[in-house]
């Protein structure tokens, strides 16, 4: 347990931080999520349309620090590839 009072802030912003990155890989997983069940599903416009918005998503986690940079282009470049077979 934390003794100083230093420690003790310490501890209160690790956990507002891990709340807020919680709730961005939660949001990024639910964008994800919508683009695999559109791919699923079959749906062209419907997964264009869900990679166009998770796209975005998952380069704004990157910036934050929720996501490795490499980790959020890869899975992207995935989505896109995906995507890509499905239209073609």
């Amino acid at each position: 347990m934390a003794n100083t009072s230093s420690a003790k802030k310490a501890t209160r912003k690790i956990a507002r931080r891990t709340a807020v990155n919680k709730n961005r890989r939660s949001r990024v997983r639910t964008f994800i999520r919508k683009v695999e069940e559109a791919l699923e599903a079959g749906d062209k416009a419907a997964a264009q349309a869900a990679f166009t918005a998770a796209q975005p998503e998952l380069m704004r986690a990157a910036s934050k620090g929720v996501l490795h940079t490499n980790t959020a282009s890869r899975k992207v470049s995935r989505l896109a590839q995906r995507v890509k077979a499905l239209t073609a």
